[in-house]
């Protein structure tokens, strides 16, 4: 191996010559166990059939070595981790915000909003901002904000209760799994 090469013995795939166990469990193309065998035995094995011997764990004792095609292999490993990325939905934190005066109909256009993100697997933060000496009134903040998190109860589940933090009310709302 050259030291200007950045992979390391423990990255490269542990295939035929590479596999220096004495003993090895081998598992045929078919799925049948062929037994512990030694590691050149198994590489007879996979090259009479024209394939690789792939460690395929080397947690158990011992090793246990399949027989297959290892660029098949290799391929069909990454193509389910590339599915398994698709699938998976990382949940940001939407923001909605009001002040504690708001009109019945833009109270409305919040929940709305904060319904579509939560369907959506997003979490809500509902913010009530407080102007000069409106923080007196923290208490109807505080139910309004209550008030949003029964209107949402079908949909979310209280993360955080209401609290304040400065001039700002805040709660947070996750999706109901």
């Amino acid at each position: 191996m050259n030291k200007h090469n950045p992979r390391t013995r423990r990255d490269l795939p542990q295939i035929n010559e590479r596999i220096r166990f004495p003993k090895i469990r081998v598992i045929d193309v078919d799925g049948s166990q062929v037994g512990v065998i030694s590691s050149e035995e198994g590489r007879r094995l996979a090259e009479q059939r024209e394939l690789d011997l792939v460690l395929v764990s080397d947690k158990s004792e011992p090793p246990v070595c399949k027989v297959m095609d290892y660029g098949k292999y290799k391929y069909e490993k990454e193509k389910k981790e590339r599915e398994a990325r698709k699938k998976q939905h990382n949940a940001d934190v939407k923001e909605v915000k009001m002040r504690y005066k708001i009109d019945e109909h833009d109270y409305q256009v919040r929940v709305n909003n904060a319904r579509r993100f939560l369907k959506s697997g997003d979490k809500v933060k509902a913010t009530i901002i407080f102007r000069g000496r409106e923080i007196q009134h923290a208490n109807l903040a505080e139910n309004l904000l209550k008030r949003m998190a029964e209107d949402l109860g079908e949909v979310a589940e209280l993360q955080q209760a209401p609290k304040r933090e400065g001039r700002n009310m805040m709660m947070m709302l996750a999706p109901k799994k």
